[in-house]
This record gives structure tokens, sequence and C-alpha cells, in this order.
């Protein structure tokens, strides 16, 4: 693995956020920080025909496992160098059949132990930080996440015990699926759509801001971290972990739930954005305080059972509707919580193929979101993506385009220009000429 840019940083100890990273030179926007290989990782099932399980790479012609018939390949070569990992559920898939159904992260830190069984040494992804030194936060976690991680430790031994001897305690089980959950990755593509999971042992040791200065994405199932900002040497590298879209309360409560710290970065103290994100209608008679706070309780309420129940996404349309009625007479269209009902009701269209109801909530979230995210963002670039790609499909021919590079303006610094999904988009703007 070609170490690029990992010279030019350092770890260190952050004043009051304990180890981080930062820059020892000047790393302009959109260069590349450096690159982290993952140390273990796993392609979610829904994924599966789509995406190489080996590479990620996404295909129409994956060739499928001979034995398990479930995990796809591009070629011999790809099957291979998978095997190591896939032999484990290849076996107990074929035994179990229809219910083979272990979570992503059961799968995941199934393969971290096999991972650390046959490596000793150092991996190219742990450069500056080891997958062993991983937080767990044990000594914070409530009886709900206590709950959780016996019944994926549970999991584990019903799916796995019998095609991995010797599992490690229920001591170092329960440290270990903490350590995945509060330093794991999601692996998204271009459209954020979830492609798998992951651990990434040197992109975790940087720590979290709300006005991150760089920005992580995947190249298969290598991250990249690309600056956002001009980063000066001496400069902490920051990323954000979790969805900036919301007012400093929410993230702020996010971040202690997931991370068991609160958040202190200039955007949380100043609460810069918090009004504009909270824009209330312009009434004859202003809501009150306790009215909007009431809905702001409801639609973080109503958020989480979605979800929760995102897949019953046919029967959730009316519901969304009345919804966002509901949250209409209070919440002005650019609030953060009328944005997010629009997004999932975008969702619910794209499901239904309403194209044109899709186009319609995206036409009222993609200049909100611009204005609420950071300048590059990829919740924006998505949401242009999705646009154009609706505008074409809809033989919106000139909107289409211009959407488009819209997003390939933001993609060409969060991905790099060299990136494939770059390349696709520029394609499909040079189709329409």
């Amino acid at each position: 693995m070609k170490n690029e840019g990992i010279e030019g940083t350092e770890r260190f100890l952050s004043p009051d956020r304990g180890r981080g990273l930062r820059a020892v030179r000047h790393f302009a926007v959109g260069e590349l920080v450096f690159a982290c290989p993952a140390y273990s990782y796993v392609l979610t099932v829904n994924e599966r025909g789509a995406h190489c399980e080996h590479c990620f790479t996404r295909r129409e012609d994956l060739f499928k496992c001979g034995k398990c018939k479930q995990a796809y390949y591009c070629n011999v070569d790809c099957q291979r160098g998978d095997w190591p990992m896939h032999k484990l559920e290849c076996v107990a898939m074929c035994a179990y059949g229809e219910n083979w159904c272990p979570s992503e992260t059961v799968r995941l830190v199934a393969r971290i132990i096999m991972k650390q069984r046959v490596t000793t040494d150092r991996t190219p992804s742990e450069r500056l930080l080891l997958l062993k030194e991983f937080e767990a936060h044990l000594d914070k976690m409530d009886s709900e996440k206590e709950e959780l991680n016996q019944a994926d430790i549970a999991a584990l031994h019903h799916f796995y015990s019998k095609h991995i001897s010797d599992l490690p305690d229920d001591q170092a089980l329960t440290e270990l699926f903490a350590q995945v959950n509060c330093n794991g990755f999601t692996i998204e593509d271009e459209e954020l759509s979830h492609l798998g999971s992951a651990v990434f042992p040197d992109v975790a040791l940087m720590n979290h801001s709300c006005s991150p200065n760089v920005i992580v994405t995947y190249k298969g199932t290598v991250a990249e971290v690309r600056a956002v900002q001009e980063i000066n040497p001496g400069e902490e590298i920051f990323d954000s972990y979790i969805d900036l879209l919301y007012p400093t309360e929410d993230r702020r409560e996010r971040l202690l739930e997931s991370y068991f710290f609160m958040c202190q970065c200039t955007e949380c103290t100043t609460r810069s954005k918090d009004k504009a994100k909270m824009e209330v209608r312009k009434l004859s008679s202003p809501p009150e305080p306790k009215e909007i706070q009431s809905m702001v309780h409801y639609a973080k309420n109503v958020i989480e059972e979605f979800r929760r129940a995102k897949h019953y996404k046919n029967i959730l349309f009316s519901l969304e509707l009345s919804l966002l009625e509901k949250m209409g007479a209070i919440f002005a269209d650019t609030n953060v919580y009328m944005l997010h009902m629009m997004y999932q009701a975008m969702g619910v269209c794209l499901y239904m193929q309403d194209w044109d109801g899709a186009m319609s909530y995206g036409e009222k979230i993609v200049q909100p979101y611009s204005v609420h995210y950071p300048t590059y963002s990829l919740n924006v670039a998505s949401m242009y993506l999705k646009l154009g790609r609706l505008y074409l499909g809809l033989e919106k021919k000139s909107q289409g385009v211009r959407a488009l590079k819209k997003a390939l303006a933001i993609m060409e610094v969060a991905h790099g220009k060299d990136h494939h999904y770059v390349a696709e988009v520029k394609r499909e703007i040079l189709d329409q000429k």
C-alpha cells in the first residue's frame, strides 16, 4: 500500500480530546491527506449481486460463489482474494440456509477475529493507530447498549461457533463489539446508499468537528481523506462523525449517545446556524416556544420511528404526507425537520417510481441543503446527483445537466478528480451533448 499523504500528518495528544491527528505540512482544498485500506470489511446483504464482495466494484456481469450461491465476484482473482474471509460465512450459509441472518456488525466482528488470528504485524491500515487501541467506552454504556452488545455476542456464538474454533471469551467480545460500534465506518456510494461496514484504524484516529476540515470518501474498500478547507502545519485534522444537518442540541445529543463526548467545536459553541435551521413560519399569531419545542420533540420521535421502520415504505407514504402537513403548519420549508421529512418522502417516491413526486421534493430540498451543510458536503452533492438523474429521466435535459455539474463541482473536491464516480458523472453529462 502506497503511504500517499501519510507523511504529511502525525499522531499527537489533542488538548481536551485525547489522541488525534494533525498536519505537519500545508494541505490545499481537494488534496488527498491520506488513504487507508480497510482492516476488515463486509458488503451489506442488500447489495449482493450488484457489487463485488471483495472489491465493492459495481457491475452487472458478476458471477456467484459456486458453493453458497450468495456471494458475487468480478472474477476469479476477486473470489480468491475474498476467500480467507468468505469461507467462514460460506459454510455457515450453506448449513443455515434461509435461517442465516447475523447482523452486519456481527459479520464484521467475525471477520476481524479471523483477521487478528492470521495477522500479527502492524497492517497498512494501522500506520498511526492499532485496532486494539480503539476506545470501547465500556464504563459509559447504558443498560440498553449493554443488552444490544450481549445480543450480538449471542448471535456470534449461534452463527459462527461451529466455524470459528475457540472464540474469544465474553469479556473480550464485549470490548471488541463496543470498539467496533464506536469506531466502525459505513461505506457509501455517490448517492450515499449503504454498501457495507468496515474498520479503518488510521481514519478512526481523527477527532470530530461540526465544521470539519477533511471529508472521508471511499474508493472500493479504501477510505480516502481529503481536505475541504485549507489546512496549515500544526493544525488538527477534523472529520465529522455525524450528519451535520441538525441544530447544535441534536448534534450534541447524537454525539453523546453514540460516541460519549460533548462537542465543544466552534460550530457548537457559537450555534451560528441554529436560527436558520429552526426557521418557523411567519404567522399572524406566532407559535409559542413550548409549541415549537413540542413539535421538535414530535419530529425527533417520528424520525426515529421511520429509521426503524423504513422498509415499510409503501405503507408509510400517506403517513409522511400527513406528517409533512402537520409540521408545515409551524415549520418553514427550510426548517431541518421539514427537510428531513421531505427527504423521506422523496425516498418513498423513488421507491414507488413516482419520478415527478421525487423531483418535486428534491427541488424543495436542494437549496436549503446548500445553506445548512458545509461547502463541500456529500449530502448536497448526492441531492444534486439524484435531482440531475431525475431530470434526465424526465427528459429535462438542461436542468439535468446543470444539476449534475453542481454535483460534480463538489465531488471533484470530496472524491478527487480521478475517482470513478466522478468519471461516471462526467460521462452522463457528455452523453447529453
